[in-house]
């Protein structure tokens, strides 16, 4: 059985590749770019918490079911992730970060809650959610999980936030979005792989 710490590790890596190359990482530059740091920030790691905190659950409810269940479902999970990152990956489309406005000042709590509700409406769906509950299936610790996931989204944002539009031009977005897409394609077969 594994322990806590590795579901903890496992969540934290995955989550931080998926979530590194991503619309919300995007979109966190572009409301900075608009607001202040700060109430950016804020409303974005309230943003990604609850999200962390439905994925885990989610996925702590897939534990309920027998292995060979779950092995389906966590393959099902990673394999749309893969999907997804991959049609992403290899889509021609260039990132829209240099389509940010001026910032202006805005009162804290509503750059906060647009912040919130921007991310909160991204997240859904998301690679890094559907990451969340196949990792909580897996390993059947969904605090660990969730707080592995959430410090991942935290430790991105945060970049986002911080490095701005530099980040966006050092990495190229599309092979970091390949290189977790074909994670998750390996993530998926070794689940089929425990089926049989």
């Amino acid at each position: 059985m594994a322990t806590p710490l590795l579901a903890f590790i496992t969540a934290f890596a995955v989550v931080f590749l998926v979530e590194l190359p991503d619309k919300t990482m995007v979109a966190t530059l572009v409301l900075t770019t608009r607001y202040r740091a700060w109430p950016v920030f804020t409303g974005v790691v309230l943003a990604f918490a609850v999200q962390s905190v439905v994925a885990a659950a989610f996925g702590s409810a897939l534990t309920l079911l027998p292995d060979r269940v779950v092995s389906c479902v966590v393959a099902l999970l990673f394999g749309v992730g893969a999907f997804l990152l991959l049609k992403e990956g290899f889509s021609r489309d260039e990132d829209s970060a240099d389509e940010a406005g001026v910032r202006t000042d805005v009162p804290f709590w509503r750059a906060a809650l647009t912040s919130f509700g921007v991310l909160f409406a991204a997240e859904w769906g998301d690679a890094s959610q559907l990451a969340t509950a196949g990792i909580t299936a897996r390993y059947g610790t969904p605090l660990m999980v969730g707080l592995g996931a959430w410090l991942a989204l935290v430790a991105v944002a945060g970049l986002a936030v911080l490095v701005g539009r530099k980040l966006a031009g050092r990495l190229p977005t599309h092979w970091i979005q390949r290189v977790a897409g074909v994670l998750f394609a390996g993530f998926a077969l070794v689940a089929l792989w425990q089926v049989f």
